[in-house]
């Protein structure tokens, strides 16, 4: 597999200002000393995410590869040799404007991939989603689960899933699928409809209001700290053959009362839990296999989910001072 190094290259991170983009960004930059460009349109990422990409020079677009004259203008002015994919709108913002979320995971990776097969860069790695399997119909879920999305996020995630698999078969692509399951830590957004459900119980209970579980509780999810994501698809980019993908995940499964309960222990909340009904189309249960991972990279080594908790409550704090 003729695939280019990390290390000391140019990488071109879409969505690089969100969560799990400006992470990998860090990543790249500490370990790799690689040239980064990002480019993000700041939907639900932040500049204040790129701190450290911007003290070691990296070029920064603030702009929008849903139009492909976006990526016109990057590629006529860089010499790029790697793709990391991290573009998408939150879940939550499927329930407010569907088609938008459904739209956004599908037209970025088509408007890379037709770059690609045009030899403007080498390879991509793209980002999916756990979300793609929807609730568990066998666990440990692994790569060969069905299908079945519950929301057009997943509908559209699982749609590029496809469609680079498609452009790969067709044109010999290096393209391949890294399948986080449920990420946490800093800089995961904390306000507003689109935040998760780890940052807004710590907000809240910051704030000093009532925590809130929807439904029994008793849902489960696959819960993975963001750096130990992030360094996982670094250790996997070298391995993991064109067209296939690969769940990103340490098999640490929890409910979501066992996430509350951790966060009100760590926090020294003593107050009410607020219980209110199900939300529509909720994951009943994930629990990712990592037994290909761990095939490719050996055995992980995972952040324990209190520490991650932790860190991710001691970040949050610093943000709302």
């Amino acid at each position: 597999m003729n695939r280019p190094n990390l290390k000391n290259n140019t990488i071109l991170i879409v969505g690089g200002a969100g969560f799990i983009g400006s992470t990998l960004a860090d990543e790249l930059i500490e370990s790799f000393d690689s040239n980064i460009i990002i480019v993000d349109n700041l939907f639900s990422g932040r500049k204040e995410n790129l701190s450290l990409a911007i003290t070691n020079g990296a070029t920064i677009y603030i702009d929008d590869l849903e139009f492909d004259g976006t990526l016109d203008y990057i590629f006529n002015n860089h010499d790029i040799d790697i793709v990391f994919n991290c573009a998408t709108k939150p879940l939550n913002y499927s329930f407010i404007n569907p088609s938008s979320a459904y739209m956004t995971n599908l037209t970025v990776l088509k408007n890379l991939l037709e770059f690609q097969r045009k030899n403007a860069f080498s390879t991509l790695c793209h980002f999916s989603s756990s979300e793609v399997y929807g609730s568990a119909l066998f666990e440990k879920m692994d790569e060969q689960h069905p299908l079945n999305p519950t929301t057009t996020y997943a509908a559209g995630k699982s749609a590029a899933d496809l469609l680079l698999q498609s452009y790969v078969r067709m044109f010999n692509l290096d393209s391949f699928i890294v399948r986080p399951f449920n990420n946490y830590g800093p800089r995961q957004n904390f306000e507003g409809p689109l935040a998760g459900v780890i940052p807004v119980t710590i907000k809240k209970i910051l704030e000093g209001k009532a925590p809130e579980i929807h439904g029994s509780g008793k849902q489960t999810r696959d819960f993975i700290f963001v750096e130990d994501t992030v360094h996982l698809v670094t250790k996997v980019f070298p391995l993991i053959p064109a067209g296939e993908c690969v769940n990103i995940t340490n098999d640490q499964q929890l409910s979501v009362e066992e996430v509350i309960n951790t966060i009100v222990e760590a926090m020294g909340y003593t107050g009410k839990i607020i219980k209110k009904k199900e939300r529509k189309s909720d994951v009943i249960n994930h629990r990712g296999s990592n037994e290909k991972l761990e095939s490719l990279v050996g055995r992980i080594q995972k952040t324990n989910f209190k520490e991650g908790i932790e860190r991710t409550i001691d970040w949050i704090k610093n943000e709302i001072k």
